[in-house]
């Protein structure tokens, strides 16, 4: 029998017994202090199905290979990981290594969460283990077609384009700047959606170095605009102060935009449970960053402002994008285009509205959007959907206009465009908006 304690206890020390094989019982400020960091991860959104428990996993991600289906990360010994030891967790975390040993495919951000340092990864076990709920469900397994069903490729992939060293603070930067650097590179894994992607998927950088790391990405239909805080002022942040990037992570909201798309559950689930420092400290952290690979084109304020004076006021003589704007979208957004801040969002020089791929634009014409409720902004302001009202024609007609007006500078928009987001709509045009988990 001594024996036998005399072992467990020796592989406690060295991470190779789970919590619940040791009766662990983690200190209550440690385990609050891993729900927090959890947040910070956004772990919730991904692993929580419609309808379903939080992190029982099931939640339906689309990839370009095809669907795959998060995981149960309850504690759960039988279907969750209520099984695993500190160490396989960090592995999971850090290299996307399951404890039976397969390969966890990409969709989970294991190449920015390599950076979490140890004693994060000790806050975050202890909360998926005691301050987590266990559920027994089984997700749906993940079934790609060949040759992306073989995760054994994944190790070659890792190989290449992922690093498993935690994150190192740089003596260049203050500590309120490395704060929001690991945030923001690590925890956050902004880059998996605003950094673009290279041949083979992976992110074109990492980490914060080289000029395309937040540049900016279309996903799933949905334009991730680019962070980068410096340089060619006609990309939105570039024009937003600390306060207005702290604001529209705290909120969903600012004077100048309001989330849509997949940044609604973000702010949903994550960065609205942040306290102000950490979200002062992401601000300035983007803030500090240079110009992206081919930003570097001056901004002429003056010049800009003459555009948008000239098209302040709609001239709906023989414009018909110009005349359902006025019918369908003035109530809100008004006449100039600016909306009301933090109630409507603008839509002058809107990275939705600009973006090079219009999807994003198209899918909240025809199925609306909501912002999140939120502590300081509960109210869950919504645009209606106009699927059911306005023809491909003239969804592509207010789309053309509103991408080109007040100074707006979007490519045109086609109707076989609106037809073809249109047919992935699902029937009630309207659950493309995010469920929110109570």
């Amino acid at each position: 029998m001594m024996i036998h304690r005399q072992w467990r206890q020796g592989l406690a020390g060295i991470g190779l017994l789970s919590a619940a094989a040791q009766g662990m019982a983690f200190d209550q400020t440690e385990i609050e202090r891993g729900e927090y960091l959890s947040r910070a991860g956004d772990c919730v959104a991904c692993h929580t199905a419609p309808g379903g428990e939080p992190f029982a996993g099931g939640q339906a991600i689309e990839s370009p290979f095809g669907e795959i289906f998060s995981t149960n990360i309850t504690p759960d010994p039988d279907t969750g990981i209520g099984n695993y030891t500190r160490d396989e967790f960090a592995a999971a975390l850090r290299d996307g290594v399951r404890n039976d040993g397969k390969k966890l495919y990409p969709a989970m951000p294991y190449p920015s969460y390599s950076l979490i340092i140890d004693d994060d990864i000790d806050a975050l076990y202890a909360y998926f283990m005691e301050g987590v709920a266990p559920v027994s469900n089984q997700p749906e397994s993940t079934d790609l077609s060949f040759p992306f069903n073989q995760r054994w490729g994944i190790g070659i992939w890792n190989w290449f384009f992922t690093s498993s060293e935690p994150f190192t603070p740089s003596n260049d930067r203050s500590d309120e700047l490395n704060r929001g650097a690991y945030l923001v590179q690590g925890l956050g894994h902004c880059g998996s959606c605003h950094t673009p992607r290279g041949l083979f998927f992976q992110e074109k950088a990492m980490n914060g170095e080289g000029r395309d790391f937040l540049r900016g990405e279309t996903l799933e239909g949905w334009y991730a605009p680019n962070l980068r805080g410096r340089g060619n002022q006609r990309h939105p942040l570039q024009r937003w102060s600390e306060e207005d990037i702290v604001a529209y992570l705290e909120t969903g909201r600012n004077d100048y935009s309001a989330v849509a798309g997949e940044m609604a559950p973000v702010v949903a689930y994550s960065t609205s449970h942040l306290d102000e420092a950490d979200l002062y400290a992401i601000a300035s952290y983007l803030k500090s960053l240079p110009a992206g690979k081919g930003d570097e084109a001056p901004y002429d304020e003056q010049a800009d402002e003459q555009t948008q004076a000239m098209l302040t006021h709609a001239d709906v003589d023989g414009n018909t994008g110009a005349r359902l704007y006025l019918d369908n979208c003035n109530a809100c957004h008004f006449a100039n285009g600016k909306g009301a801040s933090q109630v409507f969002p603008s839509l002058e020089g809107s990275s939705l509205v600009n973006a090079e791929d219009p999807t994003g634009i198209i899918r909240v014409i025809l199925s609306g959007a909501r912002m999140p409720s939120t502590e300081k902004r509960p109210e869950a302001l919504a645009m209606p959907d106009f699927a059911w009202r306005l023809s491909d024609d003239e969804v592509a007609d207010v789309a053309n206009f509103v991408r080109n007006a007040w100074g707006n500078e979007g490519g045109e928009v086609s109707a076989g465009q609106v037809a073809g987001v249109r047919d992935k709509l699902p029937e009630d045009r309207l659950s493309s908006e995010p469920t929110y988990i109570d």
